[in-house]
């Protein structure tokens, strides 16, 4: 091979980590804001931008909320790969857990809970305890989800520092939300251990939770009559009332609030003696399970597995409806099979 021939092999265009890491260090706030931008876009398609994450946690000190979002993400992705550059980033996120806007606490808080870094952990500890009692419903909703993430991680800080306690006293929160967010956070505590005492409702929170109830995201509704089901009423009339609380529930748009809430009136209906009042309760019940029929195949199949569990315990419910279990032409196999079930 002649000399010439080495041009070839030579490039004189910069690579694009170098170009962006120049973007990156750039004094324009624009252009840093763009680079930050690229390397989230190549990183999201799976390119490795690693190589980046010192210049990219350089970029946390900012008061840009979009800039911020943009490296935390960075963060959650690299931190695993990276623990001891991750301990860099400490400072700036305990110092974000402390600044006047509640979005940049929040999204601090709730940054340091994806890093899933043993070492990182132990700094999140005050941070989030000063977050579950701030002044922003907004902050308090992000850390109460922390606390799950938390004890995922290392649950045995989690309840040497007292945050199930914290959690606990969330639930008499004014803030709907907070209210929802708490018990999910218990709810996913207690299917991942075995502190069984560690969710168990009272006959305050049950109301207080009911409370929440007409001022929840649709999601949230769920999530607390979900966790209402488990509550075994300490009388009668007590589930009487609860039933009367959820009833509404039946006529909610969503099909995850209308199921949870059948879950709660047939959980509770087993505390109801009077079989007056059980056959006034069934008679409502029966309208709205039929009306999820009507919805698309996969929602039919969950509502169909949920009536078939209903039917066992009271097989006359739908005695009238017979027609909607038909099995209509286009019907997927999975439909027709449990709508055959049913009707056997």
């Amino acid at each position: 091979m002649s000399g010439g021939d080495a041009r070839y092999f030579t490039t004189h265009k910069k690579g694009e980590i170098a170009e962006w890491r120049d973007e990156i260090n750039n004094p324009d706030r624009d252009k840093k804001k763009e680079a930050v931008k690229k390397v989230i876009a190549a990183m999201t398609i799976g390119k490795d931008v690693s190589m980046l994450f010192t210049d990219v946690v350089n970029c946390m000190q900012t008061d840009n909320v979009e800039m911020k979002k943009l490296v935390y993400l960075y963060l959650i992705n690299y931190a695993k790969n990276q623990p001891d550059l991750a301990i860099l980033a400490v400072n700036t996120f305990v110092k974000d857990t402390q600044d006047p806007n509640p979005l940049i606490r929040a999204l601090a808080v709730r940054t340091m809970g994806c890093i899933r870094v043993i070492k990182i952990t132990e700094y999140l500890c005050d941070p989030l305890q000063r977050a579950l009692v701030d002044e922003d419903p907004y902050v308090r909703k992000t850390a109460a989800i922390c606390v799950a993430k938390l004890f995922d991680i290392n649950a045995e800080l989690v309840q040497d520092r007292g945050f199930l306690h914290q959690l606990h006293e969330l639930l008499a929160d004014s803030n709907p939300m907070v209210v929802a967010n708490a018990v999910a956070a218990l709810s996913e505590v207690q299917e991942s251990s075995n502190i069984i005492q560690s969710f168990a409702l009272g006959s305050n929170t049950v109301y207080k939770l009911l409370a929440a109830l007409n001022e929840c995201t649709e999601w949230g509704q769920v999530i607390i009559l979900d966790s209402i089901s488990s509550y075994s009423p300490q009388n009668e009339s007590q589930a009487e009332s609860i039933i009367e609380r959820v009833t509404p529930r039946l006529q909610h748009a969503n099909c995850a609030v209308v199921l949870s809430a059948a879950k709660v009136i047939v959980s509770q209906l087993e505390g109801v003696q009077n079989s007056n009042t059980v056959s006034n309760v069934i008679r409502k019940l029966a309208p709205p399970l039929v009306t999820l029929l009507s919805a698309e195949s996969e929602i039919q199949y969950v509502a169909l597995r949920n009536i078939n569990l209903i039917i066992q315990r009271y097989p006359g419910i739908l005695k009238e409806e017979i027609k909607v279990f038909f099995c209509k032409y286009n019907d997927p196999a999975f439909v027709k099979q449990e709508k055959l079930e049913t009707m056997v």
